[in-house]
């Protein structure tokens, strides 16, 4: 959030646990907000936290707005089809109360798996090259992408 604030943007923290059940507000608040920059970690976690805050069909519904969604490594993830395959880096887990079975739907926002931390000097950079080569064998169209890099989509 420094980082954020350095480059002199208005920077607010949204825990989506303070959502859980509450999407209208979460809507509000993110229009009022114009964007928002999602954190990574677990993929099923974030993916179970955006299902009970209602953020994913939030950012559905917003898609083809002047919303600005940016994000990092689970946060793009989140954005494909299926989260079919990550589990190869991801644990499955799902630690919420209210939604114990794993979503493996993506948001369906863009066609293809991203693949954060690939060929990268990160922890999980090898799990990736494995994922990879799970997208390959089942035809799942993906875009690898290092660490330091950036994909825009428009």
């Amino acid at each position: 959030m420094a980082s954020l604030r350095n480059l002199g943007l208005e920077v607010e923290l949204l825990d989506l646990q303070n959502y859980f059940g509450k999407s209208i507000i979460l809507e509000q608040k993110l229009e009022q907000l114009g964007a928002t920059f999602t954190s990574g970690g677990n993929v099923f976690v974030l993916r179970q936290a955006m299902k009970l805050s209602g953020l994913d069909e939030i950012l559905k519904k917003l898609r083809d707005t002047d919303f600005l969604y940016a994000g990092y490594s689970a946060a793009g993830c989140v954005l494909a089809p299926t989260l079919e395959g990550m589990d190869i880096v991801d644990p499955l887990d799902t630690p919420y109360a209210g939604q114990k079975e794993i979503i493996w739907e993506g948001l369906g926002l863009v066609d293809f798996h991203f693949m954060p931390h690939w060929n990268s000097d990160h922890p999980e950079s090898s799990d990736i090259s494995k994922e990879i080569e799970y997208c390959e064998q089942h035809s799942i169209p993906y875009k690898p992408v290092r660490d330091g890099e950036v994909l825009i989509i428009e």
